[in-house]
């Protein structure tokens, strides 16, 4: 009964980005080793271009690594890329993507996420991305596009250190996907899969969920005003749902998602629990004026909720409409000119219900535009210069310019070498503008955080191998803060302050020794201090390194393991809770294909699997980012390891 029940679960649930037949498999396994010499990328410059001529430092997670290494959630898959890290906060954000050791917040707001090239962002506290992280349907995806780096040019506010694409699949004929998984103690998840092609149209569906085993663990807390330290068992909860819808017809492009994550917060102490939702939408419309220009017309809505029954006891509710012209021109076999405009309205308001039902603690609206322009010469046959800019025009704040440019030189076919510097900003949030708390306030004269990046790589592409060792340096400025209470009035105000500056390098390698056996590993060093002299200003680790190997055999077995091991990380030595520590957070995941060892031909595929994360069976515990500082809170529980079965039917 129990298996029927995750059967039927899994029609409208993801986690696997993995359900093809063997011979599916196969031909993508040789499509791909074809292609890694030559794979191109969208997100750098808004239009195709080889990834050695991308104007940024990228890295593209491809269908094959998808559905080789497997994953429970996007931040699984993220945690795999060279450059990012993993991290966590004490309450708005508790899970979080970090870019080259930059958490300078306690939420996601210096990393901008798009799906399919639209920006989906959280404009109430600033940035919070925990949703996608955890339930962004990954079985959807047909690939992941990374820029290290500043982004704001193309895409306004947010994108400070890193912009990550969600690129969705394209649907091949009609295809029906099913996943299902269990695991001890209750842990389940499931996805499914539906593509249809018929003529010019073109519809993808699909949806994920997943339950983690409860989590129980003891937690130490001193009340705030008599010291005293208490122990308590708390229960972690894990889970959330998604989907994602797209649909194409001459040109004509619609798409929305939906993403839930419910997951504890700890807050002075107190443990509660937070429920995120996030919901997306885009209407747009591509147009070929000329055979040398190319034009697009979009219309984006992302709304943002989250409800905290925990110390603050807060509803928040968030949203931002974008309309945006964009276009590509050809000027000349040497000239390539992107340019656009967009006009977009925030709004949101946060409730409390600790203080006084509710009171509205934060409301506010504003208007914004920008234009953009991003002009690519090919100086000579092999060097290519980039110029660009974006002004941005958020509410009352004055004019925001942002510039880029740089030079890539391409010596032979498989060698780039590039020199970059690229600036960006992050508008100041609803909150950090009208927040009316009794202990903090907003400040609506707030200026924009900004930084300035500059980017040194060399890259090797050849046609079974990938190779690259890049150096940052970034310097970030006006950084919105909350500084110790007034001395008088004992209130706290957002304000800016200070500057940070980070540098480091990232080498990177993927390589088949054959189609079938892959590698891919990556190794990350990082600093940082402020203007004050102080160091390791943010809880991120050092450094850190990576690697996966996966093995695919002629019968239908398949086997991949990867690991992340993290450095230890600058806080929450000598707290009350376990120190933070050096950790590895090893995967595996092994595949056999049933469907080719079945007597009778059929169109369905049928598959079994295992999947475990964590296996070294060891909790993490990270810094309380923002909350108690010196202490620590728990993130990771111990191993688990899934069973499951696929299932995929393939039409005419």
């Amino acid at each position: 009964m129990r298996f029927r029940t995750l059967v039927l679960v899994s029609l409208c649930s993801a986690v696997s980005a993995q359900t093809v037949t063997t011979s599916t498999q196969e031909d993508l396994a040789a499509k791909e080793l074809q292609s890694l010499m030559d794979v191109k990328v969208i997100t750098a410059s808004k239009f195709p271009e080889k990834m050695a001529d991308a104007p940024g430092i990228v890295t593209v997670v491809r269908q094959d690594e998808l559905r080789r290494f497997g994953a429970i959630t996007l931040r699984e898959v993220l945690e795999r890329v060279a450059g990012l890290m993993g991290g966590s906060t004490y309450f708005t954000d508790r899970s979080v993507i970090a870019v080259g050791g930059d958490q300078a917040r306690i939420d996601g707001g210096h990393i901008l996420f798009l799906i399919n090239g639209r920006p989906t962002r959280e404009i109430l506290q600033g940035g919070i991305i925990s949703d996608l992280l955890e339930s962004f349907p990954i079985t959807v995806l047909e690939r992941i596009e990374v820029i290290r780096g500043p982004g704001s040019v193309l895409y306004g506010s947010n994108a400070f250190s890193g912009v990550v694409n969600l690129i969705t699949k394209k649907a091949e004929g009609t295809t029906l996907a099913i996943t299902a998984m269990g695991a001890g103690a209750g842990g389940r998840a499931g996805s499914g899969l539906l593509t249809f092609e018929r003529g010019s149209l073109n519809i993808v569906g699909g949806a994920q969920f997943h339950q983690r085993p409860d989590w129980s663990t003891a937690y130490y807390a001193r009340d705030q005003a008599s010291g005293v330290v208490s122990k308590e068992t708390i229960h972690i909860q894990d889970h959330g749902p998604g989907a994602y819808l797209g649909v194409n017809y001459k040109g004509l492009r619609m798409m929305g998602s939906f993403t839930e994550w419910k997951d504890s917060t700890f807050v002075v102490g107190v443990v509660g629990e937070n429920l995120w939702r996030r919901g997306f939408a885009n209407l747009g419309y591509d147009l070929k004026v000329r055979p040398w220009w190319e034009m697009s017309f979009d219309l984006t809505y992302t709304r943002n909720k989250l409800h905290s029954a925990a110390f603050a006891e807060i509803d928040r509710d968030s949203h931002e409409v974008l309309a945006e012209w964009t276009n590509s021109v050809k000027l000349s076999r040497r000239d390539r000119v992107t340019f656009g405009t967009l006009f977009n309205h925030q709004s949101g308001r946060e409730m409390v219900w600790v203080l006084h039902p509710n009171l509205v603690i934060s409301k506010g609206s504003r208007p914004g535009g920008a234009i953009y322009a991003q002009l690519d010469h090919q100086l000579l046959d092999t060097v290519k210069v980039i110029g660009g800019f974006q002004a941005n025009k958020i509410g009352d704040l004055a004019w925001k310019i942002v510039p880029r440019a740089g030079v890539i030189w391409s010596p032979t076919l498989h060698v780039a070498v590039k020199a970059l510097y690229s600036e960006a900003f992050r508008a100041p949030s609803i909150n950090e503008n009208f927040l009316n708390h009794p202990g903090l306030r907003g400040d609506r004269a707030l200026d924009p955080e900004t930084v300035g990046t500059v980017d040194l790589s060399v890259s090797y592409q050849g046609n079974r191998i990938y190779g690259s060792a890049s150096y940052y340096h970034s310097t970030q400025a006006d950084i919105i803060v909350v500084p110790a209470p007034d001395p008088v009035t004992g209130l706290r105000t957002y304000t800016n302050l200070g500057e940070a500056r980070f540098q480091g390098g990232v080498v990177e390698g993927k390589y088949y020794f054959k189609k079938n056996f892959f590698f891919a590993g990556s190794a990350l060093y990082q600093a940082n201090h402020d203007d004050l002299g102080n160091h390791n200003i943010t809880p991120i680790a050092n450094w850190g390194a990576k690697a996966g190997l996966s093995y695919e055999a002629a019968n239908g077995f398949s086997a991949s393991a990867f690991d992340n091991y993290q450095g230890p990380a600058g806080y929450g030595a000598g707290g009350l809770n376990p120190a933070p520590r050096a950790y590895h957070l090893p995967s595996a995941r092994v595949r056999f294909d049933l469907a080719r060892h079945l007597p009778v031909n059929s169109k369905a595929g049928w598959a079994l699997f295992a999947y475990g994360d964590n296996l070294t069976n060891r909790q993490v515990w990270m810094p309380e980012w923002g909350g108690n500082p010196g202490d620590s809170i728990p993130v990771f529980r111990g191993r688990t390891v899934y069973f499951g079965l696929e299932m995929t039917l393939r039409g005419e």
